[in-house]
């Protein structure tokens, strides 16, 4: 055993003492609160001893300061024991422990960044692995610091196949800074776990994925100490056999008591129990770090020089967002990108040739790419940029709902919207992309339509905060902005207009550049059209749609490479709801779409030129 040293006696019994004081403190809690999940807390209790009191190095009183080690709880549902931590190292009160889950307490059923100890929030299960390795991966490769990374997880979520995804890419990167703890403590919310205490498959299946895996008995804090104290050049997984509601007397090993505080005077009387084994009321003092995180700044970061586009040219947004990506990769170190094997597609490519060492590769894993995103951008240590095909960002919803509950600033990229891809078919064609990322708090929704806005878009997502979407598309289309055009999240632009237009068409992406061909076909028959570019679908430019409608009889129209459901159409409809005068008519995709050229589906779903022209005309004769 490399560098073991085993803890005297004293320190042992004082690690026993503290575990105790957390089981105190966790029942406590719940049957204070009236809910929550004591039991498994107390399957938890040494673990988080030996971690805290042992093996961590961090700052007690400065819970985000850059070198401490990390550590992500992903059985957040073990909430109230983190807290009790952090009360035991001095940081939280004791007396707030008793207002968890209270309103007027930051102390939520489950982590939340709220709370200065919690870097990610975590319970929906399965997702702070993923976090983790970003942390790891940012601390090993970014800031070449000697900070460690923890993850706690329950034996529940290792159904889940996101931890799999986590547990394959720790593997790859050699994350040897990354300590994934087992909490294996047999038992689910309503039945026990499907391997139950079967530990040489856990571990079998660990070291199947290229971690170094112990079994530790998980209440017995010296062999917990002997495990954290091995360190090998791959991640480890500690595997510990432990029991759910350790402690407390006819509860232990229970089924039926997940999730369910014990009544008050069982409470009471299993605190005098488990007080009775406390030998010292002597409290462990915290190990600081090792200072060698570099300090960062992501502020401000500015393209390094103005577009170089010509007017008329053609590019695909794809590709000019791969081009405005290793731009801006000069404007500072901590720009980073990632990809899911589509980076000759998203054309994250060219990020990746101008700066190889901030490129991750995250293979075809969407869930964990988010989470790694998620983790990277912790503790404001970088700027990460995600990039797959739009449709693929829709099985990482929940990871980018928690990324939002995070209060992560993450940049998501998803290329290959709509029909307009052609010949691939409906599984590549994102046409639920807008209504899924419009519907995410924090969210600033991005739809470029020329390589200049898509430039600008870039920049303005690196600095801004919450979860950035930027939607792009497959086709080339013509450059329509100067390179001077001064892009803000929130401003809509006028594309055309005349003082005798009678329609406001809104477009963006394809469909901005089918509107400005419908308006050349109508300008033959007299009918002029005002065409706008909302740049941001959210925020949306109310203000500049309503004059522009005002200015053109009251007529809207939409038109989108996206479904009717959650796209332009229903947002433009939301801003302008109650305006009187104003009226909305859509034009989007209405059924799952299939194979063929991008002219011909364009046409085929009602999207493009002749269809704008012909709704403009029904809208112009029908008044």
């Amino acid at each position: 055993m490399e560098a073991y040293h085993k803890p005297d006696q004293q320190k042992l019994q004082a690690l026993k003492d503290t575990a105790n004081r957390l089981r105190i403190s966790s029942i406590q809690a719940t049957t204070a609160a009236g809910s929550g999940h004591p039991t498994s807390c107390c399957s938890a209790a040494e673990i988080m001893a030996v971690l805290f009191f042992h093996t961590m190095r961090y700052k007690a009183l400065d819970p985000r300061n850059p070198h401490n080690d990390r550590f992500v709880l992903s059985k957040g549902h073990a909430a109230p024991i983190l807290y009790a931590v952090w009360a035991e190292a001095g940081f939280l009160p004791e007396s707030e422990l008793l207002n968890l889950r209270k309103i007027s307490s930051d102390l939520d059923g489950h982590p939340v960044p709220k709370q200065a100890f919690t870097d990610v929030a975590t319970g929906s299960l399965g997702q702070g692995l993923g976090a983790a390795c970003g942390m790891a991966y940012t601390g090993k490769y970014f800031d070449k610091a000697s900070y460690r990374v923890y993850c706690m997880l329950g034996d529940g979520e290792l159904s889940e196949g996101s931890v799999w995804e986590a547990m394959a890419f720790a593997s790859i990167y050699k994350l040897d800074n990354l300590v994934a703890i087992l909490d294996i403590n047999r038992l689910g919310q309503s039945d026990p776990a499907p391997l139950q205490h079967q530990m040489d498959i856990y571990q079998k299946r660990c070291e199947a994925f290229g971690w170094n895996a112990v079994i530790v008995d998980g209440h017995s804090v010296e062999e917990l100490c002997k495990a954290f104290g091995q360190v090998k050049n791959q991640p480890t997984a500690i595997i510990a056999k432990t029991f759910k509601g350790r402690g407390i007397t006819g509860i232990e090993d229970k089924e039926s008591w997940h999730g369910k505080p014990l009544p008050k005077n069982m409470a009471d009387q299993i605190i005098q129990e488990i007080s009775g084994q406390i030998q010292s009321k002597k409290k462990i003092l915290a190990t600081p770090p090792e200072e060698d995180a570099p300090s960062v700044d992501i502020t401000n970061i500015r393209m390094p020089t103005p577009p170089n586009y010509k007017v008329g040219d053609k590019i695909a947004t794809r590709k000019a967002y791969g081009q405005a990506l290793a731009k801006l990769g000069h404007a500072s170190n901590r720009i980073i990108a990632l990809d899911g094997d589509t980076k000759n597609s998203t054309f994250s490519e060219l990020f990746k040739k101008e700066h190889p060492d901030r490129f991750i590769e995250c293979y075809i894993a969407e869930q964990n790419m988010v989470s790694i995103a998620v983790g990277c951008a912790t503790r404001d240590r970088t700027v990460p940029f995600c990039s797959t095909f739009a449709a693929f960002f829709t099985r990482a919803f929940d990871q980018i709902r928690m990324a939002a509950i995070s209060e992560s600033n993450i940049n998501l990229c998803g290329s290959h919207c709509g029909v307009s891809i052609g010949e691939d078919g409906p599984s590549q064609m994102a046409l639920e992309d807008l209504a899924m990322f419009r519907s995410i708090p924090t969210s600033t929704v991005f739809y470029p339509s020329d390589g200049v806005a898509t430039e600008k878009a870039v920049e303005l997502a690196a600095n801004t905060k919450g979860i950035c979407f930027i939607r792009t598309s497959r086709p080339e289309n013509a450059i329509i902005y100067n390179n001077n055009e001064d892009f803000q999240i929130g401003q809509a632009k006028v594309v055309l207009k005349n003082k005798d237009d009678q329609v406001t068409v809104i477009g963006a992406g394809v469909t901005l550049h089918e509107a400005l061909a419908a308006a050349d076909l109508l300008k033959r028959e007299k009918i002029n059209i005002r065409v706008l570019d909302p740049f941001t679908i959210k925020p949306l430019d109310k203000k500049l749609i309503l004059d522009s409608a005002r200015a053109t009889k009251g007529r809207i129209l939409t038109v989108e490479d996206h479904y009717y459901e959650g796209g332009i159409g229903e947002a433009v409809a939301s801003a302008v709801v109650g305006e009187p005068g104003v009226t909305v008519t859509r034009l989007a995709v209405s059924q799952v779409p299939r194979s063929g050229k991008p002219a011909e589906l364009l046409k085929m779903f009602g999207i493009d030129r002749d269809a704008i022209a012909q709704a403009v005309r029904g809208l112009v004769t029908r008044a």
